[in-house]
């Protein structure tokens, strides 16, 4: 029987340790973060998992640090297996697998590199992404590729539904290529870096709406970051607005308009800097409200956005 330890968190953390689970795989350990309660938690909870599973938890702010690189060695496990868990392996973490340590990342790699993948390829445009089990290197995301899962992304999915469906293609991923692993024989496949980019994680500011853009540009970001995320936002009459949800329509707003919001015939729209959307949710000064209900308040003359 294979041994592993395995550092983990979020729903990707809890379907592909249940993977393993499932494969008979002694998992000696897990390596887990506290909940932050500063951040919206959403997603499943490893720790409750690996307690279900009479699992050893542990918690460090840095899994680097020489008192639990001791406390991992001493378990002489085959594999590492880290599964969206946020802090880097160094390398004498990295040493101590007999048979490797492997990460489950929310990308086709060698794309999309580094941080927040998926919400990075809803803003660009992309119509297709998955999950890449690969070998790690002290370097992110650049190790040999074993396995990859590929999922579609539909015009209109906003970075949950996106989420949701990674998290599929990592299980997916990770069981097809389990049996093969635990006994050596799965495939590695250096990766063409060139072929791919890193990118950076995100804050809350990035999700302001540069409105001078066009329509569909406007509609990835505010996907990318809908809720549970922090949300894509402006100001309309000098107050805070976020918008939710959008979706693109085949208006064009007559002449050159200055980016605008307005009701017309029940329905929220903006005039971006080509094209317009319909707004189909969104806050003012923390408050949902309908576009009636908008209208009523305020009118349905055109508010140009506050820059």
């Amino acid at each position: 029987m294979s041994s592993a330890v395995v550092f983990a968190y979020h729903n990707v953390g809890v379907r592909c340790l249940s993977v393993l689970l499932a494969h008979g795989v002694a998992v000696r350990l897990v390596v887990t973060h506290r909940d932050n309660p500063n951040e919206n938690i959403w997603f499943d909870s490893v720790q409750q998992l690996a307690a279900l599973h009479d699992i050893p938890v542990i918690t460090p702010d840095n899994p680097n640090v020489p008192e639990v690189v001791a406390q991992i060695r001493a378990l002489q496990p085959d594999f590492f297996f880290s599964f969206y868990y946020r802090e880097m392996l160094r390398r004498e973490l990295l040493e101590i697998p007999g048979q490797g340590a492997l990460n489950m990342h929310g990308s086709l790699l060698p794309k999309y590199r580094g941080r927040v993948p998926v919400n990075w390829a809803i803003i660009r445009g992309e119509t297709e992404t998955g999950a890449t089990l690969h070998y790690m290197t002290e370097k992110p995301d650049n190790g040999d590729i074993v396995a990859q899962q590929a999922v579609p992304i539909l015009p209109d999915d906003s970075a949950l539904d996106l989420f949701h469906k990674v998290t599929v293609a990592a299980e997916m991923a990770l069981n097809d290529v389990l049996p093969a692993l635990l006994v050596g024989k799965a495939s590695r496949v250096k990766q063409d870096l060139s072929l791919g980019g890193y990118f950076g994680g995100r804050k809350p500011e990035d999700g302001v709406i540069d409105w001078s853009q066009e329509a569909r540009s406007i509609h990835n970001l505010v996907r990318a970051v809908a809720p549970p995320y922090p949300g894509a936002t402006t100001q309309v009459l000098g107050k805070p607005m976020r918008i939710l949800q959008t979706l693109v329509t085949k208006c064009t707003a007559a002449g050159k308009q200055l980016p605008a919001f307005y009701v017309k015939e029940g329905k929220a729209y903006a005039i971006c800097g080509s094209g317009v959307l319909r707004v189909v949710r969104f806050e003012l000064d923390g408050v949902e409200m309908s576009a009636g209900q908008f209208a009523a308040q305020y009118g349905a003359e055109k508010f140009e956005f506050n820059r």
